[in-house]
């Protein structure tokens, strides 16, 4: 079994700028609301010609530049998405002749916000058996495609984009160390996307309701939160014989700040520590954790050796974390 790191990461997300105060032209509400409540100043907004193939191939291309990796040596991609450009084909597939790696398998994942933690948790199995030597994670979204633009509890909270990063074997000691998932059906219509599916195709009347758009219990899914970010970065330390003190930087699902410091507060690191990039790009859903560690990395926050967090939590219900040390350079070919 190998040891399995991420040896590059890239991101993307689209140029147009959508602001707390645009809000106030078309809703009930303004930007001292929202940013009090959330912590969101701004988020990105996909033209509507833009489908996330597009943002993931962008990410893509610039996690293999990072890692110096060619299209056709990568052996696997997986998008972890809940906005597709297609409920089938996968938009893995695409990305992936897109990219010119004609050589890899490639499949769609969906667990929400959570999705890249799953995504990487996933790639790291086939890398670590040696099956697969390069994957590639991408996570992607345009969240505001499916937004119902008059709920003022949903259309305020999301954004565009994607990030995505290449993992292969690394020294032993390094990389991921520990992941911890897991899921609650029981709460699965807290958070959905009803109609579009087998049990509510569309319809006139599905169209008229905006069952097609974002629908979420925000009450009850804050109050799932809360609780399970704490727990779950707690448990996936524990995997890791680590403990808070060992970690150097924590990455969490970029929600809402309360739900953060709520996981900080429980996790008992210095907030100097976590990562925040929420109040630029709004949720990404899973989006949001590769394009923070990929920003994290360019501007200088990763050192050699540190230990990551990385923790999320989505629809389903789902939720995840991951323990990774960092080294960016991978086993050479003859290791």
């Amino acid at each position: 079994m190998f040891s399995v790191g991420i040896v590059g990461t890239g991101s993307y997300v689209p140029e147009n700028v959508m602001t707390n105060r645009d809000f106030e032209k078309f809703v009930d509400t303004n930007d001292e609301w929202i940013s009090s409540r959330t912590g969101i100043r701004e988020r990105r907004i996909a033209p509507k010609d833009m489908p996330v193939s597009e943002l993931c191939y962008q990410a893509g291309l610039r996690a293999l530049e990072d890692a110096k990796v060619a299209p056709e040596d990568v052996d696997l991609v997986i998008v972890a998405t809940i906005t597709p450009d297609y409920v089938f084909p996968a938009t893995a597939c695409l990305v992936a002749d897109r990219l010119g790696a004609k050589n890899a398998a490639a499949f769609d994942l969906e667990a929400g916000c959570t999705g890249f933690i799953y995504g990487v948790a996933t790639a790291s199995q086939f890398v670590a058996t040696g099956m697969y030597k390069t994957a590639l994670v991408i996570g992607g979204e345009t969240m505001s495609k499916i937004l119902n633009w008059e709920d003022r509890s949903t259309c305020i909270l999301f954004g565009d984009g994607a990030g995505a990063a290449v993992l292969q074997p690394v020294e032993e000691g390094f990389g991921f160390l520990s992941f911890e998932l897991g899921a609650d059906g029981s709460g699965g219509e807290l958070l959905s996307q009803p109609a579009g599916g087998s049990k509510y195709p569309a319809s006139l009347e599905t169209i008229e309701k905006n069952l097609h758009a974002v629908q979420m219990a925000g009450k009850e899914v804050y109050k799932f939160a809360v609780r399970i970010m704490g727990e779950v970065a707690i448990k996936v330390l524990e995997k890791a014989g680590l403990t808070h003190e060992d970690v150097d930087l924590m990455i969490p699902h970029q929600a809402n700040m309360r739900i953060v410091d709520a996981a900080v507060k429980r996790l008992g690191i210095s907030p100097d520590k976590v990562i925040i990039n929420l109040d630029k790009y709004g949720n990404m859903s899973a989006a949001s954790i590769p394009v923070a560690l990929d920003e994290s990395f360019k501007e200088g926050r990763i050192a050699e050796g540190d230990t990551i967090v990385m923790v999320g939590f989505g629809t389903g219900l789902t939720w995840g974390a991951c323990v990774l040390r960092w080294r960016k350079a991978g086993l050479k070919t003859n290791d």
